[in-house]
């Protein structure tokens, strides 16, 4: 099937309107979409529907925008300053949402949650040793390890496409070998699993069995669905809390990313110590406007929060049905957390690529699942933050794909 051109136009259409966008709170019609600098609406051309990278379409939150404001008309654009207003809004977030108590004076502030990851793991490791990681997972996981001078380990989850489970065993198995650092991803990228607080607290008695540290990024934890239960990691037990770092950021939930900033947070004097080798420069790298932003945040941005992950769970269902009559032989686990799609595409026929195929004869830009690790070989990520209209276009033309190549 040739690449084919499909008008902006049409797709204009299916963005702006009120009845098929009604699901979605946050439309945006497409000349505003197109207008943004962002990686999502400048990585491909104007015919391609971007569902690849983990950015929303949606307007800000109010407390949030209000905030950017004020720091606009004041020419408040410096350097990051007294971290105390957003500690005590991410401590108090912490508190009402998981009750997880965190000691402010175990946080500590970078400019993303990859920054963060990469430059503790500097202090944990040296070059040779080798770092746990369990794929199909967020693929910078890698490259994080690799700038650290470290070697990955790839322990795979259980089922990943029933929504995955940390392999315990094999875990074990790697830390009686000599491996002192495992990277977590909880919620899990790309298969938005929930870890299990069981499995998370065998974990933390593994690791401190053996003296190991567990890091956790927690990036997509407040946007967690109805009827799942996030348990941070620091919190579920004594030995968790000793053998963890966890890493969060409101960059995700309130779709901050390009403004920079993300916490590190540690609940034993041991790891918190471990911070204090952190680089001088790493609060200098922190955006002083996404600083501001991550206090209003998570001090005033729950009921936007709340509204999104309901908007997000309907699009879910709505995915859902749509890849059930129009693409039976694609498997997909709803996610429990996030606004990731994990598309298990084997049975097409497509390769370990079917996300290029997608893009060059459909028009759809969905994230490799062969990025994410051997085990996400043919499959593919998609962005179901955006109006339900994009889902159903979406969905239409990898359909049209699909029986063109039948």
């Amino acid at each position: 099937m040739k690449s084919r051109a499909i008008a902006v136009g049409p797709y204009a259409s299916v963005v702006s309107s009120p009845a098929a966008g009604s699901a979605w709170p946050f439309d945006l019609d497409l000349a505003t979409l197109r207008g943004r600098r962002s990686a999502k609406w400048t990585a491909y051309p104007a015919d391609i529907l971007p569902l690849h990278v983990a950015e929303m379409d949606v307007a800000l939150a109010g407390p949030i925008a209000a905030t950017l404001h004020n720091a606009i008309d004041a020419f408040d654009t410096g350097y990051a300053g007294d971290p105390s207003e957003l500690v005590m809004a991410f401590t108090g977030f912490a508190n009402r949402r998981w009750t997880w108590e965190v000691d402010a004076e175990h946080v500590r502030l970078c400019s993303d949650v990859a920054a963060g990851v990469t430059e503790v793991l500097r202090l944990l490791v040296s070059p040779g040793d080798r770092v746990v990681l369990m794929p199909p997972v967020y693929p910078p996981f890698w490259q994080w390890i690799k700038a650290a001078q470290a070697v990955p380990v790839e322990v795979p989850l259980l089922e990943p496409d029933s929504g995955g489970r940390i392999d315990l065993a094999r875990i074990e198995r790697a830390l009686a070998s000599g491996v002192r650092v495992i990277l977590l991803c909880h919620p899990h990228n790309p298969t938005g699993s929930v870890h299990q607080v069981d499995d998370l607290r065998v974990l933390a008695g593994l690791a401190s069995q053996h003296g190991a540290i567990v890091l956790s990024d927690e990036i997509h934890s407040p946007l967690t669905h109805a009827g799942r239960q996030f348990h941070p990691y620091l919190s579920v037990s004594q030995a968790a809390a000793d053998s963890g770092i966890a890493f969060h950021s409101a960059s995700k939930a309130w779709n901050l990313a390009g403004l920079k900033c993300a916490l590190i947070v540690t609940a034993a004097p041991m790891n918190r110590a471990v911070l204090d080798g952190l680089p001088h420069e790493m609060h200098w790298s922190v955006g002083h406007l996404g600083m501001l932003s991550s206090a209003a945040a998570y001090g005033s941005g729950e009921p936007w929060l709340k509204g999104l992950v309901h908007a997000v769970e309907r699009n879910v269902t709505t995915l859902a049905d749509l890849v059930t009559t129009r693409l039976p032989e694609v498997r997909f686990a709803p996610p429990q957390a996030g606004f990731l799609g994990w598309l298990d595409c084997r049975r097409l026929g497509f390769g370990v690529d079917p996300a290029t195929i997608f893009r060059n004869d459909g028009r759809v830009a969905l994230a490799s699942g062969s990025d994410f690790g051997a085990p996400g070989d043919g499959h593919v990520r998609l962005n179901l933050a955006c109006a339900p209209a994009l889902l159903d276009e979406a969905t239409k033309r990898m359909a049209e794909v699909v029986s063109a190549r039948r």
